[in-house]
């Protein structure tokens, strides 16, 4: 049996560890049963899949709690959970670290965006002072019970002020305490390489595809000393043009022939579901 390695144990090998996202336990046993080390639960995701709302803030830490604890039930590889802005001020950081911890969490990220928070490849973005946010990583030290359960401190200042603004920023969270750092939407390869070359804890970086950042591959962002590389929302457009395209097939021809290709067979489905598991438990 292979063992599984811990979120300190990936981050130390700096090897740029590919990450995807889910919004869900179905999406996150997939990504688990591909063989990836850890699944990131996308906030934004969960904002698209749950509310088809975008990633503006609409979201609850209870709706997100109890997606959470449905995934962690799912799969037995870490989660790393997309924790906004705490939802709020450090008092609300501080329970929402309580509850995403007790639902599952291997690691929160939290950002330094003004609550209601947008996604971070949005225009229209603005964030807190980086004294309030050293405020609430302090609270979420504080309310974390073990302390295996990282933090992620998260700046999206390069799209606000500039580059040098949000690294100093993250040197603060990291003295701070934040176990690792992600600095949001570079929007050039000089960029993605420097921040690893000042920032000294372990690095996070964010590929979306059709935003803001360039996206080099794992080996180069490896060699630029990355931990991790997060494909936050990789499946759910993966998704989206799946949903779309094949059920406009079948509207548009009244039968499913068309679009084969696309859908997964009744039995896998049912492996990824692990029907068998549930039978023989109904056995007895």
């Amino acid at each position: 049996m292979t063992t599984k390695r811990s979120i300190a144990d990936i981050w130390a090998a700096r090897a740029g560890t590919i990450v995807p996202g889910a919004p869900n336990a179905l999406f996150a046993r997939i990504i688990e049963d591909l063989g990836y080390e850890a699944v990131y639960v996308t906030g934004a995701g969960i904002a698209n899949m749950h509310l088809g709302a975008p990633d503006i803030g609409l979201t609850t830490v209870t709706e997100v709690a109890n997606i959470v604890a449905c995934i962690a039930d799912a799969v037995s590889i870490p989660l790393i959970v997309d924790a906004d802005t705490g939802f709020g001020n450090r008092l609300n950081c501080y329970r929402t670290v309580r509850l995403l911890e007790r639902a599952g969490a291997s690691a929160l990220q939290l950002e330094d965006q003004v609550f209601p928070k947008k996604c971070g490849h949005f225009a229209g973005k603005a964030v807190i002072p980086a004294s309030d946010m050293v405020d609430k990583l302090k609270a979420a030290l504080d309310a974390r019970v073990d302390a295996n359960m990282k933090i992620i401190a998260r700046t999206d200042a390069r799209a606000i002020t500039s580059m040098n603004e949000a690294l100093d920023r993250a040197e603060a969270y990291i003295e701070a305490g934040a176990d690792a750092t992600f600095v949001e939407a570079p929007t050039s390869l000089e960029e993605l390489a420097l921040i690893p070359q000042r920032l000294q804890a372990p690095q996070i970086a964010n590929m979306v595809f059709g935003g803001l950042t360039p996206e080099p591959g794992q080996k180069a962002m490896a060699e630029m000393n990355y931990a991790m590389v997060l494909y936050a929302n990789a499946a759910l457009q993966t998704a989206i043009k799946a949903v779309t395209e094949s059920l406009t097939s079948l509207r548009d021809t009244g039968s499913l022939a068309a679009a084969s290709e696309q859908l997964a067979g009744f039995e896998q489905r049912q492996a990824v579901v692990r029907k068998d598991s549930w039978d023989a438990l109904e056995k007895g």
